[in-house]
């Protein structure tokens, strides 16, 4: 296993005692919210640099599910956004999303594999809402399931960020 995937795994391992320590930065309950900034064309903070997506803006669109399994969970059917909804509504126009996470982590995907693979920023797995203590509050998914060969092993594994907390969008 290569090292996102034993990072990844490592982290998941560590979820019962982590979880508490990221509920504040969460927010309260653990409330949706995403920052999108980067290569955006659209922007609603003060300095005219980013979008912030609130808990009501993120459940405003469309959702969508995807049935798969991940390395960290047994099939499961994810709900949430699609990635390629998240992208028009700030008007990206970079070829790559940096994916920042709550636990630090940082990993890089294609703009074009939103629409590739029916990408989802999911905020609730088998119907719940995702907290962080499982992987929430938003949880990139792929169809795992229906792609394979393209996206098994440590590869496709690094592609499946959780506890999401913002994206910047580059060239």
């Amino acid at each position: 296993m290569g090292w996102p995937g034993w990072r990844r795994c490592a982290a998941a391992a560590a979820f019962a005692l982590a979880g508490a320590q990221f509920a504040e930065a969460a927010g309260p309950a653990g409330t949706l919210s995403l920052d999108v900034d980067g290569e955006v064309r659209v922007t609603n903070n003060a300095a005219h640099t980013a979008y912030h997506f609130s808990e009501a803006q993120l459940l405003a669109l469309p959702a969508h599910a995807i049935t798969t399994a991940t390395t960290w969970t047994p099939r499961s059917t994810f709900t949430g956004p699609l990635l390629s909804d998240v992208l028009k509504a700030v008007g990206a126009y970079g070829s790559e999303i940096e994916i920042h996470t709550l636990d630090d982590y940082t990993c890089v995907v294609p703009v074009a594999d939103a629409a590739r693979y029916g990408v989802v920023v999911a905020y609730a797995m088998n119907g719940q809402r995702l907290k962080v203590s499982n992987f929430g509050p938003l949880f990139l998914i792929y169809p795992r399931d229906q792609h394979p060969l393209e996206l098994d092993g440590a590869a496709g594994d690094a592609k499946f960020a959780w506890q999401i907390k913002s994206m910047t969008i580059k060239q």
